[in-house]
């Protein structure tokens, strides 16, 4: 924190470049490798302001046209004073833009140490300094649309309501402990304690809720697609992703390994897997695949199960008994192929169908379900699935405050935990010194969210993943 840092900040192969400097030294390091066209000293500058000028190495030779901004602290992303140089892109230039500054007393950035800065300098909690990671690789209108809500403290507000209301019991039990001598003395109302309590239990129950779609939306929506051997699967995948991603051929059992490739969908990533088909099997290997087919079965937000309609009641009495416990959470589309083949009325294949899984299940039926017909080969009802799969998403998408980040879920769920263990002491009467530390830890394990409580480990572990220059 006490030497001032430079990076290059753009990636290769645009027209411009980025070098950005922060620090103590940062205006007067840059002042000694550039000139301005109007001769004016960039200390003289107010915040916020744009020079042109040239750099210029230890001969006086111009190395570049270049236009400088000044940040002056506080305010700037770090905190500090703060110099972006925009230049040509050339690598030749960026590196001796950098190493000018690096002989003029500055040190070259470690990844996110930029971040690292703003979070240090209190321009940023650390949940806000992690969403900036998250927008840079954020690949969807979605997985952007989470991240900025948590850079503009979406997780932070509701974190900082939680701890108030923690806080509160908190005062109010260790209060009582002061007072322990006047037993007739009680400051805290129980009853009222423990509707706070659930009430908080509650809430964070709901933001747990969203973590497992938070966490598909950011690094794709999986979608495992399923089926008898030669019913059209990897047909499918080629005609979801625009190109011929997987090997179709009339073989049975040409699928032997997963195939994924990924789609954006009305702003949302989808990461379509072909599996291989779900048949008896003697061949080792041909096994192997189908093992892999359960596994990302277990893993998918939603399956498409692809049926030969020509085939369709061996198909679904052969498979869905396999398939109905792996699926049970997951939407489930049943798609009928192969419509440019066998001339079939839809609705009365789709009661049928619906028939044949509700008789195989011998109880009630769970499964949050579709059926349609397609033409993989064609691309026939392609449209309509891709509507569904958009549809779905929106419908689950319904909270302002996603989780999608592993850290924040795990110190949420250790909250949860430490509040559950609070409210079991108060139904059960114990001592305010037990219940006390419960809420400590409660919200011990909410402020490591924010950066409240955090170790260096933990720091350099998180900032240590972002790019050079952020």
């Amino acid at each position: 924190m006490n030497n001032t840092i430079c990076a290059i900040a753009t990636g290769q192969g645009g027209a411009i470049g980025i070098i950005r400097i922060s620090g103590n030294n940062a205006i007067p390091a840059t002042q000694k490798i550039f000139r301005s066209a109007s001769g004016q000293e960039l200390s003289l500058q107010k915040g916020y302001t744009i020079i042109y000028g040239t750099i210029i190495d230890t001969t006086n030779s111009v190395i570049d046209e270049v236009l400088v901004s000044v940040f002056k602290a506080p305010h700037s992303y770090t905190g500090e004073d703060c110099v972006e140089i925009s230049c040509h892109a050339s690598s030749y230039i960026l590196q001796k833009i950098s190493e000018l500054l690096i002989n003029n007393g500055c040190a070259a950035a470690r990844p996110g140490e930029f971040t690292q800065r703003a979070f240090l300098n209190g321009k940023l909690d650390l949940s806000q300094a992690e969403a900036v990671a998250d927008v840079i690789a954020a690949q969807s209108a979605s997985a952007h649309k989470i991240a900025i809500n948590q850079i503009r403290g979406g997780i932070s507000k509701e974190l900082q309501k939680l701890r108030e209301q923690l806080l509160h019991i908190k005062s109010l039990l260790e209060l009582e402990l002061d007072f322990s001598d006047h037993e007739d003395l009680e400051f805290a109302d129980k009853e009222e304690l423990m509707a706070l309590a659930k009430h908080i239990n509650a809430e964070i129950d709901r933001l747990l809720g969203t973590f497992k779609l938070g966490n598909a939306i950011k690094n794709g929506i999986p979608v495992a697609i399923i089926g008898d051997t030669n019913a059209g699967k990897s047909t499918l995948l080629n005609r979801l992703v625009g190109e011929e991603r997987a090997i179709v051929s009339d073989i049975r059992g040409t699928t032997r390994d997963v195939i994924e490739d990924t789609v954006v969908i009305d702003g949302v990533l989808f990461r379509f897997i072909d599996t291989a088909g779900i048949r008896e099997t003697t061949d080792v290997i041909e096994q192997m695949g189908i093992d892999r087919t359960f596994s990302k079965l277990r893993q998918a937000e939603i399956v498409l199960w692809v049926v030969d309609l020509e085939h369709a009641d061996v198909e679904i009495a052969n498979i869905y008994k396999q398939i109905a416990s792996a699926t049970s959470d997951s939407k489930l589309i049943i798609l009928l192929n192969k419509t440019d083949i066998h001339d079939k009325d839809e609705s009365e294949i789709k009661e049928h169908v619906l028939s044949l899984i509700h008789s195989d299940t011998k109880n009630s039926f769970s499964h949050d379900i579709s059926i349609f017909a397609i033409s993989a080969k064609r691309g026939d009802g392609i449209d309509k699935l891709k509507a569904t799969l958009s549809e779905f998403t929106k419908r689950l998408n319904t909270e302002d405050v996603v989780l999608s980040n592993v850290r924040h879920f795990d110190a949420f769920k250790r909250a949860n935990e430490a509040l559950l263990r609070v409210i079991d002491g108060l139904q059960n009467a114990l001592s305010g010194e037990f219940i006390s530390q419960d809420l400590h830890e409660c919200t011990e394990a909410l402020g490591e969210i924010i950066g409240e409580v955090s170790s260096q480990e933990v720091l350099n572990n998180i900032f240590s993943k972002f790019c050079v220059g952020k």
